[in-house]
């Protein structure tokens, strides 16, 4: 088997297939990329046993179809040092020596058998399969992967749940701290369907999307789903399970309503974490219509931090407390200048949203209070 590549567009899809390969893997074989020639056309395949992603790119002077597996740290270094100029790869597919020629050189290595790869899972005959805009995955993701949950112990919550509806389709993820629903109206599915898509493949899905903006082919059935994109293609396994019904948890009677600038509260929160016992990161929020009085203290160390900012703020005087890293959290991923907090008690939880809302889209974060001793 032999082929001719560009050195940069080849590790610029090796980079991004390697995002799925583990540190560690209990197969061997995923320790490897598998390399498939197909007329003049190659595949780079990383798996992790649940997750498989595809990149393909474009060869020249092929001389035959064939596959091997390479040692995926082995080609990323490699690749790394010589990527900007044209490569060729000289296969013997009875030995499995790889041979990579270059300018002045070349490099020599052992491959793997493919045959040992193991095959991707194929979604079943009652798969659904919709085409959208590539922006909506990503917008998803965007607003809700930072509020997945760490916790293996609740596998339901580490990862992002897809509810699809007739007219929108709907993201949703929480740590039980906070939680995020975001909703985007600028395709309608025409049906009902939901998954809990693992943080790892989302995380994947995103950073595929930064460099294709084409639409997005998501087949999917019970178990898992396979999304296509431009020259990549992922397939995921679902995390098993039956999602909380998160409208219920969301307040739908918040009287009280605080309307601040995004990025004064965010430094002013940021300052003030500083001095906040690290056990909890608690601050204090008193808010009447003269503004947000942010306190917090750690009574270990002695410290203390106090600082004002201005607000328009409609209600009754309130203290109430909250988990400062949680807040700037949320105020990092809410994209506009200004933001509604609608409150009700100091018992129950603080609702945030942008100001404006984009067109065809609604983003929520609702954020749990602490005890204020």
């Amino acid at each position: 088997m032999k082929f001719n590549v560009s050195g940069k567009t080849f590790q610029n899809q090796l980079q991004a297939v390697s995002k799925v390969i583990n540190a560690k893997n209990a197969l061997s074989i995923l320790d490897n990329f598998l390399l498939k020639v197909e007329g003049d056309r190659l595949s780079i395949t990383g798996s992790d046993q649940e997750n498989v992603m595809t990149a393909y790119m474009e060869i020249t002077e092929s001389e035959c179809d064939g596959e091997i597996a390479v040692p995926a740290k082995r080609l990323l270094e490699v690749i790394k040092e010589i990527s900007s100029q044209p490569l060729t790869f000289v296969i013997n597919d009875d030995t499995k020596e790889v041979d990579i020629r270059f300018l002045n050189g070349h490099f020599n290595f052992m491959g793997v058998d493919a045959a040992e790869y193991p095959l991707s899972r194929t979604p079943d005959a009652e798969a659904k399969t919709i085409i959208f805009p590539a922006s909506i995955a990503q917008k998803g993701i965007e607003n809700t992967l930072f509020a997945v949950s760490a916790d293996t112990v609740r596998p339901i919550m580490t990862g992002i749940y897809w509810d699809i509806h007739e007219g929108d389709i709907t993201f949703v993820s929480s740590d039980t701290h906070k939680l995020v629903r975001y909703i985007n109206r600028e395709y309608a599915p025409g049906f009902d369907a939901s998954f809990i898509m693992p943080s790892k493949p989302a995380s994947i899905l995103r950073s595929i999307i930064g460099k294709d903006d084409a639409d997005v082919k998501l087949t999917f059935d019970s178990k898992g789903a396979v999304f296509e994109i431009g020259d990549f293609i992922l397939s995921c396994l679902f995390i098993k399970g039956t999602y909380p019904n998160y409208n219920r948890v969301i307040p739908t009677d918040s009287p009280f309503s605080l309307t601040v600038d995004r990025v004064s509260l965010l430094n002013a929160l940021r300052r003030v974490c500083l001095f906040a016992a690290k056990s909890s990161n608690l601050v204090v929020l008193k808010l009447d219509t003269a503004g947000i009085n942010i306190t917090s203290q750690d009574l270990d160390y002695g410290t203390s931090a106090e600082e004002n900012v201005s607000c328009d703020y409609e209600g009754n005087k309130m203290t109430i407390g909250f988990n400062g890293q949680f807040m700037i959290e949320i105020l990092n991923n809410l994209h506009d200048e200004a933001v509604v907090i609608k409150l009700s008690d100091p018992a129950r939880p603080g609702v945030y949203s942008p100001l404006k809302q984009q067109e065809g889209e609604e983003v929520i974060t609702i954020q749990m209070p602490m005890q204020v001793l």
